[in-house]
């Protein structure tokens, strides 16, 4: 049976019901949490160095790549296209959509907060993701988005438009994700979407999920002193993951 949620999001394994759950945490993802609004984080610290690299490594490749595409193409004498004109015109064109895809990841990797934190505030039904790049369906970009890398873009949303949905990472070791669709209000219709919980084994895949919705429920099974920092810690928490650029 697929996914109610259109357009259906690449490897999804199964949508998650809303409601209070009354399993434990069990998770260390949870920064921190009062009576009004809990943090969690999204990206370990190590993974968002390795990631950052990785992908400023695929840019220097690609930049390398189209350089020598254009070179190539300048220095050709012959005035007939031939096959590998035709190759080297291909290459480019993929080279410059790869840069494309890798340009707003390094942004992301580098410039995010430390741990890439999303907001769930109970009192307001509100959620606050706060990030240098975004996804979204569309395949333009403003230029602002790569000349201000450390302007910070607070993204606000409606808790009632979220939807969980459980994706698959494609690994042997049966991984999955936690995705956030975000939908038009009161419709199926996906507009973006979230990364809220990146590669959690099998048994572990709602956690997150679950306390959250607890949580934005009052419901017992969410304590607020489950997290790094405790209910009476909000300054250390947002000195060390807001205010710190953290």
């Amino acid at each position: 049976m697929p996914s109610k949620y259109r357009p259906q999001i690449f490897g999804w394994f199964g949508d998650l019901d809303k409601g209070p759950y009354s399993v434990p945490l069990h998770d260390r993802r949870l920064s921190y949490a009062n009576n009004n609004y809990c943090a969690f984080i999204r990206q370990d610290l190590n993974d968002q160095i390795f990631y950052a690299c990785l992908y400023f490594v695929a840019i220097i490749c690609g930049s390398g790549a189209i350089i020598g595409c254009l070179w190539l193409l300048v220095h050709h004498d012959s005035s007939k296209i031939e096959f590998i004109d035709i190759v080297v015109i291909l290459g480019f064109i993929i080279c410059c959509l790869a840069m494309y895809y890798v340009i707003p990841q390094v942004y992301h990797y580098l410039f995010s907060r430390r741990g890439s934190p999303i907001i769930f505030n109970r009192k307001t039904g509100k959620v606050y993701v706060n990030e240098s790049d975004f996804f979204n369906f569309k395949f333009l970009r403003h230029p602002a988005v790569f000349l201000q890398p450390k302007k910070r873009r607070i993204k606000e949303y409606d808790w009632d438009d979220l939807h969980g949905v459980i994706i698959h990472n494609m690994s042997r070791n049966a991984l999955t994700s936690t995705v956030l669709m975000v939908c038009q209000p009161g419709t199926h219709q996906v507009i973006d979407h979230i990364m809220l919980d990146p590669i959690r084994a099998g048994a572990g895949s709602t956690f997150v999920w679950g306390w959250i919705n607890s949580f934005m429920v009052f419901y017992k099974s969410a304590n607020i002193d489950d997290g790094e920092y405790k209910s009476d810690q909000e300054a250390e928490f947002k000195a060390h993951r807001i205010d710190g650029q953290g």
